[in-house]
C-alpha cells in the first residue's frame, strides 16, 4: 500500500501576504501545490500572471475553490433567470481561469450562492444546480478542468448536503467533467463513517480537503484522519490532500507548518 500523497494548501490562509510571499512560504513549509480562492485575487483578468509566480516558487497550481464568494450578487439556483445566467457565466470564466493557470479541479462549494432562495423548493434549486453544471460540462471537458460538487453540511446550505447526494448529481449529469470531492469539516453531519463514504464513492472523488470538524487546521482537534487516509492509500488515490483552514488566528506560517507535520505523522502511522 502506497503512503505517498501530494500536499497542497488553500491560499486564503496567507491573506496578509502577497501572492509571491504566499507561494514561497507554502513551498518552504513543504507543500508542493497551491489552491486558490478567486476572491483573493484583486483582478482575475490579470490573475494569469500568477502562473509564472507559482512555477518560479516550485509549486503546482491545483485549482480553485470558494468560487462565488465574489463579486456580490451571484446565485446559481435562484428562480431569477438573469441572475442565474450571470452567475453561471462567471463560473464559465473561472473554468478558463483555472485552465489558463494550469489547474485541473474547481471545488464547487459556495453554500450561500446555491441554497434555496426566492421561494424555490430544494428540489427546484437542486434541478437548477444540476442543469447549470451540465450546461458547462462540455466547456470544462474541453479545457481539461473537472468541476467538483462539494457536499456541504445542512448548517451551511440545503442544496446537496451529503456525499451521497453529490454522487447522485454526478451520475445524473453523466459527464467526466463533473465529479465530487471529500471535505472532513463539511462531512460533520454525515451519519456514516467517513472512511466508508470515501470507500463507496472513491471512483468519483477527485480531491480532498483536510481540516478538523470545527474548521481549524489538522492537529488542533480530535478528528482521526487515519481511516480516510488508509482508504485513499489502499485505493491508490492520486489527487491532492489540500489544507483548508477557516480559523486564521494562529497565523499562516504556524497553520501551514503544524498541519503538514501532523498529517505526515498520521500518514507514517498507516498500516
Amino acid at each position: 500500500m502506497t503512503r505517498s500523497f501530494r500536499h497542497a494548501i488553500c491560499n486564503e490562509v496567507y491573506r496578509r501576504s502577497s501572492f509571491a510571499e504566499a507561494c514561497r512560504s507554502a513551498r518552504q513549509a513543504g507543500y508542493t501545490g497551491i489552491e486558490i480562492a478567486p476572491f483573493t485575487l484583486a483582478e482575475t483578468e490579470k490573475a494569469r500572471e500568477h502562473r509564472s509566480i507559482i512555477q518560479s516558487e516550485g509549486l503546482e497550481f491545483v485549482g480553485l475553490h470558494w468560487l462565488l464568494l465574489g463579486p456580490q450578487g451571484l446565485h446559481v439556483t435562484t428562480p431569477d433567470r438573469a441572475v442565474r445566467e450571470r452567475s453561471w457565466n462567471h463560473v464559465r470564466g473561472l473554468i478558463d481561469l483555472c485552465a489558463d493557470l494550469g489547474g485541473g479541479v474547481m471545488v464547487f462549494g459556495s453554500p450561500k450562492q446555491r441554497g434555496t432562495t426566492g421561494g424555490l423548493s430544494v428540489a427546484g434549486a437542486t434541478l437548477n444546480f444540476a442543469e447549470g453544471l451540465a450546461a458547462l460540462a462540455s466547456h470544462a471537458l474541453a479545457r481539461r478542468v473537472t468541476l467538483l460538487i462539494e457536499a456541504l453540511s445542512p448548517a451551511q446550505t440545503d442544496v446537496v448536503t451529503s456525499l451521497d447526494e453529490a454522487v447522485e448529481l454526478v451520475r445524473e449529469i453523466g459527464s467526466p467533467a463533473i465529479r465530487t470531492m471529500f471535505d472532513c469539516h463539511n462531512a460533520i453531519a454525515e451519519s456514516e463513517p467517513h472512511a466508508a463514504l470515501v470507500e463507496r464513492h472513491f471512483d468519483l472523488i477527485r480531491h480532498v480537503h483536510l481540516n478538523e470538524m470545527d474548521g481549524k487546521h489538522p492537529g488542533t482537534g480530535s478528528y482521526d484522519f487515519k481511516p480516510v487516509l488508509e482508504v485513499l492509500a489502499r485505493r491508490g488515490y492520486t489527487g491532492w490532500l489540500s489544507l483548508e483552514a477557516f480559523d486564521f488566528t494562529p497565523g499562516a506560517d504556524a497553520i501551514a507548518t503544524e498541519s503538514l507535520r501532523y498529517m505526515e505523522a498520521q500518514i507514517a502511522q498507516l498500516t
